[in-house]
């Protein structure tokens, strides 16, 4: 197998894997706080106190990803990478939606809460560029690869 053919594999099944990591944990999240802490504290509330933890988890996923696929620190590898992930992302997302709450794409986006929906803009925004981010943040003393 041909070295960018090789690389193209990883960075798919990198971006793929990067994916599922968020997702899961976002959906295991959501099971947490639709039925626990809507009720008490609302919907805007609920999903800004659950923002963080996904924060967390994109970085950790992002960081593994990039390790585990041995992913150069170049903008060319790692972003179709987070722009893979992130078309999965908001497709399974809004899949879901729609068959989870009988509700057409459009009323779905509507009913979005204005605050913790712009915040979760943002981070979907973070998702897509954390794998390349952690290239520009490392601050080893070796060399970026090229």
């Amino acid at each position: 197998m041909s070295r960018p053919t090789d690389l193209m594999r990883r960075a798919l099944l990198a971006a793929l894997s990067y994916f599922a990591l968020v997702f899961g944990a976002g959906f295991v999240l959501g099971a947490i706080r639709v039925p626990l802490l809507v009720p008490r504290l609302g919907v805007r509330t609920a999903e800004l106190i659950e923002m963080p933890v996904m924060a967390v988890v994109i970085v950790l996923a992002a960081r593994f990803v990039v390790r585990r696929f041995q992913l150069p620190a170049t903008a060319r590898v790692r972003l179709p990478v987070g722009g893979i992930a992130l078309a999965l992302l908001v497709s399974a997302e809004l899949l879901l939606a729609v068959a989870l709450q009988a509700q057409s794409l459009g009323a779905y986006i509507a009913s979005r809460d204005p605050v913790s929906g712009s915040v979760y803009l943002v981070m979907l925004g973070v998702f897509a560029l954390m794998p390349w981010g952690l290239g520009r943040m490392r601050v080893t003393g070796s060399p970026r690869e090229h």
